[in-house]
């Protein structure tokens, strides 16, 4: 794959680029949707939503295995989209660019194959303490199979990795480190660069879970030189059921076949079976055909828009947001990284924030209450969850409004 070339990106028309998505025009209880839960899935542009409709009524049929014209047209679209994904990241090969479940699955996938193959008795896996449960308990049920061990890098006050305590624990025991780039919970941004440089340094190689990175900051996998790098197609205005697993081909090699089955075998006996090649090996049956192609649309929409120019909006609406959120007397935030994207975490006074999220929802604004799969975060703050407003591209300024009135709104009834 060529480098892409940097081409200044124009200031988005936000108006005009909301109407490309349908659901944002939907009312809920008779009021326009204000929709800040994007960390959880973000909306679908009209353009990958016609994706998902050819597919399904021009050429509908299974991929790799066909000789007649729907499998051969269905074939080209799947590897087409692999293309693009490895475009879009910069992988050095498309045979690196894994067709997944999502983020999930791609951590779990390195997880097992990686731990099984590598992972002895006393080594260690390193991971960090806003780790979401999909980069915490795959690491746990392979560590106890192998009886290794699962380290923690700790997180201070403002919710940011304590990188003093991981040149600590970064010792000869470390077989691996996985970290995810953006929490999901905190929105702090991690010194993934840093991490790799250092890991590397000392000959340990590094799992990124991009699945809040890849919709807000170009990825450059070869620039960052990540070992694996995991991310989800919906949490970049694609489908669920499909992700993308980045591996750098000599790592993918090395490893063991995660799940068995057509596809991923060159040939087949009772007595042994060889596997296939790379991608196929680790792409056991018939895969998301329909997702793998519309992710590809939704890449297509994503470079049209351009990422950069998405980055600089979203930094300027959560410099917004943030500092309207300050002026709310008794609103404190659960993590205040210097470094943040996506997502906001706070709690109000003694206000639950299930009960916050209610009514913020009677008021037609969508957001995000809980744990959000970071029990761990919720333990270090000695809190029961958060009220968690995230964001992408499409949201404006008024939005962010109308969420500091609800707010309000909500601690008149509650306080």
């Amino acid at each position: 794959m060529t480098k892409r070339a940097v081409i200044p990106d124009p200031v988005l028309d936000i108006e005009q680029i909301r109407k490309d998505f349908p659901l944002l025009q939907t009312p809920v209880y008779g009021k326009p949707l204000v929709y800040l839960d994007n960390a959880a899935t973000t909306q679908k542009p009209q353009v990958v939503l016609e994706s998902l409709y050819n597919y399904y009524t021009r050429y509908n049929s299974n991929v790799h295995r066909g000789v007649h014209f729907l499998s051969q047209q269905a074939t080209e679209a799947y590897e087409q989209a692999r293309k693009k994904v490895a475009g879009f990241i910069n992988a050095r090969h498309e045979h690196e660019i894994i067709f997944t479940k999502g983020t999930t699955n791609s951590i779990n996938l390195v997880a097992s194959s990686f731990g099984k193959k590598f992972l002895q008795p006393g080594d260690e896996v390193l991971i960090s303490a806003m780790e979401h449960h999909s980069n915490i308990v795959p690491w746990q049920m392979i560590c106890e199979e192998r009886g290794a061990a699962l380290k923690v890098i700790p997180i201070n006050e403002q919710g940011e990795l304590r990188m003093e305590a991981f040149d600590e624990l970064l010792t000869g025991k470390v077989k691996i480190v996985a970290v995810t780039y953006i929490s999901n919970s905190l929105g702090t941004v991690n010194p993934i660069a840093e991490i790799i440089n250092k890991a590397h340094a000392a000959g340990i190689p590094v799992l990124i879970d991009g699945a809040q990175a890849i919709q807000h900051v170009p990825i450059d996998v070869r620039e960052l030189d990540a070992d694996f790098f995991a991310f989800s197609g919906h949490k970049i205005y694609g489908p669920t059921g499909v992700g993308i697993l980045y591996g750098k081909e000599e790592w993918l090699n090395e490893m063991p076949p995660y799940e068995g089955g057509g596809d991923m075998i060159k040939n087949v006996t009772f007595a042994k079976t060889t596997y296939n090649e790379l991608p196929f090996k680790f792409e056991a049956g018939t895969p998301d055909i329909a997702g793998g192609i519309v992710l590809g649309t939704a890449l297509d929409y994503v470079q049209q828009i351009g990422i950069t120019a998405i980055r600089r909006a979203e930094e300027e609406l959560i410099q917004y947001a943030y500092n309207r959120l300050s002026a709310i007397s008794s609103l404190r935030f659960i993590g205040d990284a210097g470094h943040r994207s996506g997502a906001i975490s706070f709690l109000v006074g003694d206000i639950h924030p299930f009960d916050m999220g209610e009514i913020l929802d009677k008021q037609s604004i969508a957001v995000r209450t809980g744990h959000h799969c970071t029990q761990p975060v919720m333990d270090f703050f000695n809190i029961p969850g958060t009220v968690r407003a995230s964001f992408a591209f499409y949201n404006t300024r008024s939005e962010v409004d109308l969420l500091v009135e609800g707010i309000e709104k909500a601690k008149r009834m509650l306080m």
